[in-house]
């Protein structure tokens, strides 16, 4: 069975913040070729933040919805998308809160931070479904929500649109990233860790909670790696139905003599800005390695990756190029450091900057074709986009074993294009040994040798395409509406 409509909430519908930008923007696509307009995308109004992303448009959808805006999300496949803003539900709160409590056993009095925002959107979010549900005819249709910011909305479809099939999908656990960004031993003592007991301690018992319900609630549980898989049935004491791995839309990559034009001209832009950081050119042959992401310091491997970079001047031989690593991290702003050979210079941003010249204007993608080699030796990585994104813009890239995407990688044959190195609890100085010497290793590569890597890496990006991996969201529609008919 597969729906006639889809309804798809995330907080991160037109509004960047992270990975689940990204999925949801390059799955797009691939959704609208299969469900052209009949994918409709429920994100928060935040005004000038969302309208970057979205282009309003007053003829879809007309007489169906009102107090909200509907348009385009501004990404390939162009789908509808609806904002909704929610601040007139916070005097509501309470009693959404004891109707969550009620109905769904969610513990929201020790909530803090981002939670009601999210709680009250996802409240929201359900209750504008519901409008446009009966407006359309109560058609076939799945409501998949991404990540406990929208558990809410899931709620509110079991109840007033029990027709509709629900999935849920955590990108990562909350208490599992806690423990692990806590410096909690994760993975040495996985089979040992109570979700509830961990969310007492780590003062994470209302984002908990919700998440936990809404696992148990929907009729499809879902998660983007093996990894993740197993996080969910320790921690949330719910199996997942299906694994949904995280594609990439190959139209966002410029192809042939155009991403060469990109490559030179985000080499250029890189080689400048490095030199504007340290007061010194950098030469035309120097290896330009990077990581990128969330300022998570240890989660990342943010940490790793700056020792390993210090160590691979020590493995430097004295007539090797020079090594300018880039740390694009998020409001991670630090002077530059300048070691013979080894330059570190951090940027930052992830998103498109607004950093002075020569890098004025130009986006994470912009850059990353000049980038020769990316490292992201991640300790808690439940999918791992960075590393995708590197293959699909023809960068060899070196991730580790704790990483959704790296252990999907190792099972890909005849390619080099990705090292997966392997990563424990307690082997983290073994790691930035490993990334030093792979970084040194790459530095001694000819040209034609890096020009085959390149080849490798667009290769096996194409293996993640989304019109390869949409097929398990088939799966997981199927799977909600049957069971929507089996309790019938």
């Amino acid at each position: 069975m597969q729906p006639e409509y889809i309804f798809e909430t995330s907080w991160e519908v037109c509004n960047r913040v992270g990975g689940i930008y990204a999925v949801l923007s390059t799955k797009a696509a691939s959704m609208q070729a299969e469900h052209k307009d009949k994918v409709i995308f429920f994100g928060p109004d935040l005004g000038a933040q969302s309208d970057r992303f979205f282009r309003e448009d007053r003829r879809l959808l007309r007489g169906k919805l009102s107090g909200v805006r509907v348009g385009r999300w501004k990404v390939p496949g162009e789908p509808i998308a609806v904002l909704l803003r929610f601040e007139h539900l916070r005097a509501q709160r309470d009693g959404i809160y004891k109707w969550a409590w009620e109905k769904y056993g969610v513990q929201s009095h020790a909530a803090y931070g981002d939670y009601e925002d999210s709680c009250l959107f996802g409240y929201a979010a359900g209750q504008v479904m519901e409008r446009l549900y009966d407006a359309l005819g109560r058609p076939c249709t799945v409501v998949q929500a991404h990540e406990w910011q929208t558990a809410f909305a899931l709620f509110y479809v079991r109840e007033r649109m029990p027709e509709a099939g629900t999935v849920f999908t955590t990108h990562a656990t909350g208490i599992g990233r806690s423990i692990a960004g806590n410096g909690k031993p994760l993975y040495d003592f996985f089979d040992a860790y109570n979700g509830d007991q961990m969310a007492g301690e780590l003062n994470m018992v209302s984002k908990h909670s919700v998440e936990k319900q809404a696992a148990r609630c929907c009729h499809c549980f879902t998660t983007v790696s093996d990894l993740t898989a197993r996080e969910c049935r320790q921690l949330l004491e719910r199996p997942v139905d299906i694994v949904t791995p995280n594609g990439f839309e190959s139209g966002f990559v410029p192809q042939g003599e155009l991403l060469e034009e990109a490559r030179r001209k985000a080499r250029r832009a890189l080689m400048a800005y490095a030199a504007s950081q340290t007061g010194a050119t950098v030469p035309d042959d120097a290896l330009l390695t990077a990581i990128a992401g969330r300022l998570e310091w240890k989660n990342k491997g943010i940490d790793v990756f700056i020792e390993a970079m210090r160590k691979a001047a020590e493995y430097r031989q004295e007539n090797d190029s020079e090594i300018v690593a880039f740390v694009m991290i998020p409001y991670l702003e630090q002077p530059a450091v300048v070691m013979p050979g080894v330059r570190i210079v951090f940027m930052p941003w992830y998103l498109p900057c607004e950093l002075p010249s020569p890098v004025q204007g130009m986006s994470y993608f912009d850059l990353l074709p000049g980038i020769d080699l990316t490292l992201f030796p991640s300790y808690y990585e439940p999918w791992g986009y960075t590393p995708l994104e590197s293959v699909a813009f023809h960068v060899p890239t070196v991730t580790t074993s704790l990483a959704g995407f790296g252990l999907w990688a190792l099972q890909q044959p005849k390619h080099q294009a990705v090292t997966v190195i392997p990563r424990t609890d307690s082997n983290r100085d073994e790691v930035v040994s490993m990334l030093a010497r792979q970084t040194v290793d790459f530095l001694h590569k000819g040209r034609r040798e890096r020009e085959q890597l390149r080849r490798q890496a667009a290769a096996l990006a194409a293996k993640a395409d989304w019109k390869h991996f949409f097929g398990y969201y088939r799966k997981a529609y199927s799977i909600a509406l049957d069971k929507v008919k089996q309790h019938k």
